[in-house]
């Protein structure tokens, strides 16, 4: 897979991609991620990318044809199966749209700022737009970082264990189970018999019921939808 992020500010982006699973994503050649400067694209000699709205709006807007220069100038060297808008007027990005971006080859993700971007990139380039949740951010670098992370570690042979990933929450419309390890007991508070007793069946019924529990308890909603 490779992940193509055009952005304001790349430098963000060099300790979320330089630490734990992305990293041994890289290191294992199973994610490429590459990081654009989109006043690399500009046309003018200050490296212009942003305007004042038409309408007289206070604010300013990201300009058209630094971000055209970019995409076009990716899209002639490969396809691409998505080109991605962080947005807070997106879609909510969630583990089914992760699980989705995960089976891709090529995705470009354009990071927002200001009071966003001409409006014709996204109705003529865009194919997806995501948000993060209902609350606005100084920019779309960490929505980037997360969406990147998010389908980085579904890739196969990320993970070691691939059936990790499987029973992380979400994953089937439910909140993960509760998790111990050792010792089985500290401090008079001991770990759950069921799962010391070896029997896989009742064991895989406790995880399902403590799952469907700790959803009720803490996101009803999903059980609902």
């Amino acid at each position: 897979m490779r992940v193509d992020i055009i952005t304001l500010f790349p430098e963000m982006f060099g300790g979320p991609f330089d630490h734990s699973i992305v990293k041994r994503a890289q290191i294992k050649g199973l994610v490429e991620i590459r990081l654009h400067q989109l006043r690399d694209f500009a046309t003018d000699k200050h490296c212009r990318v942003d305007d004042y709205p038409f309408g007289g709006e206070a604010g300013m807007v990201m300009m058209i044809e630094p971000i055209v220069n970019c995409i076009e100038y990716l899209t002639k060297e490969r396809a691409y199966d998505e080109i991605i808008f962080t947005t807070p007027d997106g879609q909510l990005f969630d583990q089914k749209e992760a699980n989705t971006l995960s089976l891709k080859q090529n995705i470009i993700i354009l990071c927002g700022h200001y009071k966003g971007v001409d409006e014709r990139v996204r109705e003529h380039f865009i194919t997806k737009e995501y948000s993060i949740g209902d609350f606005v951010l100084s920019g779309g670098e960490m929505p980037a970082m997360l969406i990147t992370d998010a389908i980085a570690r579904l890739v196969p042979g990320v993970i070691g264990d691939e059936t990790s990933a499987l029973n992380d929450s979400f994953q089937n419309e439910l909140l993960s189970y509760p998790v111990y390890t050792r010792p089985a007991e500290f401090r008079g508070w001991k770990v759950p018999e069921i799962l010391l007793s070896g029997h896989d069946a009742k064991i895989s019924e406790w995880k399902q019921e403590q799952a469907v529990r700790r959803t009720n308890e803490r996101r009803p909603g999903l059980i609902e939808n």
